[in-house]
Formats: structure tokens, sequence, C-alpha cells
């Protein structure tokens, strides 16, 4: 059994660094085509939501303490940046194959500006995984 939760934690992790990695990089550089990147990164986040149902199973089913808390805000704010993703930019990245340019332009920014939502939303993230054991 210790396999199957290395191995889980290990796709969280991957697919939450893959998710996160992108999402701040793509938010920080406009010249990265969002559009390129928003299906691998919602790829990733189910990947992390799936694995993070089947972690919180495992360790923290049937308690809901500090720790737990910190970790639902964890989890929220990665809902809220999942369904910001896919309203703005992947909305906006849809539109893009027949905008003329003047479009294009106000859809690039439109998704700079949902990734750079869903950057800072998955920052909080992050550091909620990273310190719940504090708490």
């Amino acid at each position: 059994m210790q396999y199957v939760y290395i191995v889980v934690i290990g796709l969280h992790v991957m697919a939450g660094v893959f998710w996160a990695g992108t999402t701040i990089a793509v938010a920080r550089d406009t010249e990265i085509k969002a559009e390129r990147f928003i299906r691998p990164q919602l790829g990733a986040s189910g990947m992390v939501f799936l694995t993070g149902i089947l972690l919180w199973y495992f360790f923290h089913e049937g308690s809901f303490g500090s720790m737990e808390k910190v970790l639902a805000l964890g989890i929220l704010t990665a809902l809220i940046a999942a369904g910001v993703q896919g309203a703005l930019v992947a909305s906006a990245s849809r539109q893009l194959a027949g905008a003329d340019q003047a479009t294009q332009t106000q859809l690039r920014a439109k998704m700079t500006r949902g990734e750079r939502i869903a950057g800072g939303l998955l920052v909080i993230t992050v550091l909620c995984m990273a310190t719940a054991r504090m708490f």
C-alpha cells in the first residue's frame, strides 16, 4: 500500500508543479502564447484534483483540524484558479482562431489577466500545501 501513496503523491506534486509553474511563467511573460498551454494546464489541474481527493481519503478522512482547514483553503484557491483559467483563458483561446488583429490583442490581454489571477491564487495554494503541517 505504501507504493500507492508514493505514486499518488508523486503524481500530485508533479502535476501541481507543472500547473503552477506554467501558469506563473505565462502570466509573467506576455510573449508566451497562453493558448499553447491552457489545455495541458487544465489537464494538470484535473490530475491535481483527482490525486488530491485520493490523498485526502488516505490521510485526512474523518478529521478536520487546523491542518485540514489550511489544506481546504488551498483547495478552494486551486478550484477558483482552475475556474478562472477555464472562464478567461480557455474561452478566449477558443475565440482566437478567426479573430482579426485588434480582437486578438484584446483576447491575449484577457488571457494574460486570467493567467495572472490564477497564478496568484496558485501561489496561495502552494503556500497552504507547504505549510499545512505547521498548523
